[in-house]
C-alpha cells in the first residue's frame, strides 16, 4: 500500500507522527463508454457556454452561482487563504463509547501506520482505547475537506472514519410515520421468533457478489468465445400466504426445518446463450441477456433463508469574488 497523507496524531499533549492509507477499495468490474459500432473510445471536452470554445484543465476555476444566476468565481488563491488548521495534524477533541455514535455517520475508513518516533504512543493509545471500550472523536482536513472522524483499535492498528457533519444526514419524512399502524402481539411474537431463529454470528466470509462474479464469467467467456450458462429465474409461487401472519408463521416454520421460506414453481433446469467471439478493442460488442443473480447473495448458508417480503442554458454573467 502507499500512504495518501502524513501527518500527526494530537492526543493532549502528545503528537504521535502516522502515514494515513486507504483501508478500503471496491471490486466493482470497470468499464470503458465506448462507440457501438466501432468500439472507439468516447472522450468527453470541456466547453464554455459563452464563446463556445474548448477550456484547458488550467483555466479551469471553481465558480458558485448565485439565485439570480450570477456566478462568483473563486481562485485557488482564494481557496488557500481559507483556515484550515487541521491540514497536517488529527486532533483528538474527545473520547465517549463506541454505541453511542450512529452507523450511519461513517463514511470512509483509513488505517494509520506509526513513524518509527511514534510507534510508542501509538501503541500507547492503542491499547488506551482496546482497555477502555471508547473511541476518540478527532477533527482531520482532507482533500482540501475538514471532517469529523473517530479513532477506534482494530486488529492491531488504529483506524480512522471519517464521518459525515450532523447536517449532511436527511431526516426521514414518509408518510406512513404519521399512521396509527397496530403491531398485533401475536405477530410481534412470530416476528421476534423468527429473528432469534435466524440469529447467527455475522461471518463476512459467508457472502459473496454472485452478480459481479456472473458479470466476469461473462466478460471471461465473451473473451473465449464459448458459451454462458445463464439460470432461468424462478416463477412465481405456487403457494401465497394469505396474511402477515400465515407469511411469519410459513418463515418460521422454514426456518427450523432448514428449507427455504418460500417454495420455487417452475424449472430449475438453466438456459445457454452463445457468447460472441472475442475481436479487436474496436470490433463491436454484442449484447447478452441479464440472467444473473442479485448482488450479495449468501454461499450456502447453514441457516434458513430470508423470508420473502409482502410487500443547455443560457450564458451566464460572472464576477468576481471580491
Amino acid at each position: 500500500m502507499r500512504s495518501m497523507w502524513k501527518g500527526a496524531v494530537s492526543f493532549g499533549l502528545v503528537m504521535i507522527p502516522v502515514k494515513l492509507y486507504t483501508a478500503t477499495e471496491t471490486k466493482d468490474i470497470a468499464f470503458r463508454q465506448v462507440h457501438r459500432e466501432d468500439g472507439g473510445r468516447i472522450r468527453f471536452r470541456r466547453f464554455c457556454t459563452v464563446d463556445d470554445q474548448e477550456v484547458p484543465y488550467e483555466d479551469v476555476a471553481k465558480g458558485y452561482e448565485l439565485p439570480d444566476g450570477e456566478i462568483v468565481i473563486l481562485t485557488e488563491e482564494d481557496m488557500a487563504e481559507l483556515p484550515l488548521p487541521t491540514t497536517k495534524n488529527i486532533e483528538v477533541v474527545q473520547f465517549c463509547p463506541a454505541e453511542q455514535l450512529d452507523p450511519i455517520l461513517f463514511n470512509r475508513s483509513y488505517f494509520l501506520e506509526p513513524e518509527a518516533a511514534g510507534s510508542r504512543a501509538y501503541s500507547l493509545l492503542r491499547e488506551a482505547l482496546e482497555q477502555s471500550g471508547k473511541i476518540a472523536i478527532a477533527q482531520v482536513a482532507l482533500r482540501q475537506r475538514e471532517s469529523l472522524a473517530i479513532l477506534r483499535a482494530r486488529d492491531g492498528v488504529l483506524v480512522l472514519e471519517t464521518l459525515l457533519w450532523p447536517d449532511e444526514v436527511r431526516v426521514p419524512d414518509f408518510p406512513f410515520l404519521a399512521d396509527n399502524i397496530e403491531v398485533r402481539s401475536q405477530e410481534l411474537r412470530m416476528a421476534e421468533s423468527l429473528i432469534e431463529s435466524m440469529t447467527l454470528d455475522f461471518d463476512p466470509d459467508e457472502y459473496h457478489d454472485s452478480y459481479r462474479e456472473a458479470l466476469q464469467e461473462l466478460v471471461t467467456a465473451k473473451v473465449e468465445g464459448r458459451e454462458v450458462m445463464q439460470p432461468q429465474e424462478a416463477g412465481p409461487s405456487e403457494e401465497e400466504p394469505s396474511s402477515l401472519a400465515d407469511a411469519l408463521r410459513a418463515s418460521l416454520a422454514a426456518a427450523k426445518s432448514g428449507r427455504p421460506a418460500t417454495p420455487e414453481a417452475g424449472s430449475s433446469k438453466g438456459r445457454t446463450t452463445k457468447a460472441a467471439p472475442a475481436k479487436a478493442s474496436t470490433a463491436k460488442a454484442s449484447t447478452a441477456k441479464s440472467g444473473t443473480p442479485k448482488s450479495g447473495s449468501r454461499k450456502p448458508a447453514k441457516a434458513a433463508e430470508e423470508p420473502e417480503p409482502e410487500e443547455a442554458k443560457p450564458a451566464r454573467r460572472t464576477r468576481k469574488a471580491s
